[in-house]
C-alpha cells in the first residue's frame, strides 16, 4: 500500500501543477505556461485579450491583427514588465498610454503601421530599457519630446522606417543611451539633417552597423551616398544659415525698431511743434509791447 502512495505522489504533484495552471484564468486561445506569462502570439486576434492576470509580467501578443491599445490598458498591470505587440496592425498610439508602466523593462512595438511616436507617449516609463520601434513604414515623424523620462533606456530601435529627418533633441534626453538603430530610413542629406549627422559622427560607437549601415538621399540628384563618406565639412554650407529662431528673432527685433523710432519720431516733431509755438507767442509779445 505505502509503495503504491509512493507511486502516485509524483503524479498527484504533476496533476497538480497542471490543474493550477490550466486554472489561473487564462484567456481562451492563449497559453499561460506559468503564472506570470500570458502568450496569445499567432492567434490572429483582432483586439486584446478579455481576463488577462492582474499579476501578468509577460504579456506575448506578437503576430495577430491588433489595431489599437486602449489608452488605460495598463492602469491595472502594474507588474508587467515584458510587452511584446510586434507585427500587429497598430496605427498609433496615444499620448499616455505607456505612461503608467513604470515596471516595462522590454517593449516591442516593431512591424506594425504606426505613423508617428507624438510627445508624452512613453511617459515617466523610467525602467524601460530596450525599445522597438522598427519596420514601421509608414512612420515618418518622432517629436521631439517623445522619449522624455526614459532615462534608463539602453536600446532604441528605429530602423526601416520612413523617417527622413529626426530632432537630436530626441537622442539627448536618453542619458543611458548604448545602442541605437537608424539604418534603412530615407535620411536627406540637407541642412535638417548636418545636427543629425554630426551627433552619430561622436556616437558612432552606439551603431551596431557604424556609418558605413546608413545612406543617406543628396538633396540635388537624390543619389544614395553612405554616411562613411561623407564629413562635417559635407556641411559647411549649413553653419552660416539661420534656424527658424533666429528668424523669428530677427523679425521681432526689427518690429521693435521700427515701433521704437516711430514713437521717438512722434515725440521729436511734438517737441519742435511746441517749442515753435512758444517761439511764435514770444514774439507776438514783443510785438504788442513795442
Amino acid at each position: 500500500m505505502f509503495s503504491c502512495v509512493r507511486w502516485f505522489q509524483p503524479f498527484l504533484a504533476l496533476l497538480s501543477s497542471t490543474l493550477l495552471t490550466w486554472g489561473y484564468n487564462c484567456p481562451s486561445s492563449c497559453l499561460c505556461p506559468d503564472h506570470h506569462t500570458v502568450d496569445c502570439t499567432s492567434q490572429g486576434l483582432t483586439r486584446l485579450p478579455d481576463s488577462i492576470p492582474l499579476d501578468v509580467r509577460r504579456l506575448l501578443l506578437s503576430n495577430n491583427w491588433i489595431p489599437w491599445i486602449p489608452s488605460d490598458f495598463l492602469v491595472l498591470y502594474s507588474d508587467l514588465v515584458y510587452l511584446d505587440l510586434r507585427n500587429n496592425s497598430l496605427t498609433k498610439l496615444e499620448p499616455g498610454t505607456l505612461s503608467t508602466s513604470s515596471r516595462l523593462v522590454y517593449l516591442d512595438l516593431g512591424s506594425n503601421n504606426l505613423t508617428e511616436i507624438p510627445s508624452g507617449t512613453f511617459g515617466e516609463s523610467r525602467s524601460l530599457i530596450k525599445l522597438r520601434l522598427g519596420n514601421n513604414p509608414y512612420l515618418n515623424m518622432v517629436s521631439k519630446d517623445a522619449f522624455a523620462g526614459l532615462t534608463s533606456l539602453r536600446e532604441l530601435e528605429l530602423e526601416r522606417n520612413a523617417l527622413s529627418g529626426l530632432d537630436i533633441g530626441v537622442l539627448s534626453q536618453l542619458p543611458s543611451l548604448r545602442v541605437i538603430r537608424l539604418e534603412g530610413n530615407p535620411w536627406v542629406c540637407n541642412c535638417n539633417f548636418a545636427k543629425l549627422f554630426l551627433w552619430l559622427l561622436e556616437n558612432r560607437h552606439k551603431l551596431p552597423s557604424g556609418l558605413e549601415g546608413m545612406e543617406c538621399s543628396l538633396p540635388g540628384d537624390g543619389r544614395q551616398v553612405s554616411l562613411s563618406v561623407l564629413s562635417e565639412d559635407s556641411f559647411r554650407e549649413c553653419l552660416g544659415l539661420l534656424t527658424l529662431s533666429d528668424y523669428l528673432i530677427v523679425i521681432f527685433s526689427g518690429i521693435c525698431i521700427s515701433v521704437a523710432a516711430i514713437i521717438a519720431s512722434f515725440f521729436l516733431a511734438s517737441t519742435i511743434h511746441c517749442f515753435q509755438r512758444l517761439k511764435s507767442k514770444r514774439t507776438d509779445e514783443e510785438e504788442a509791447e513795442d
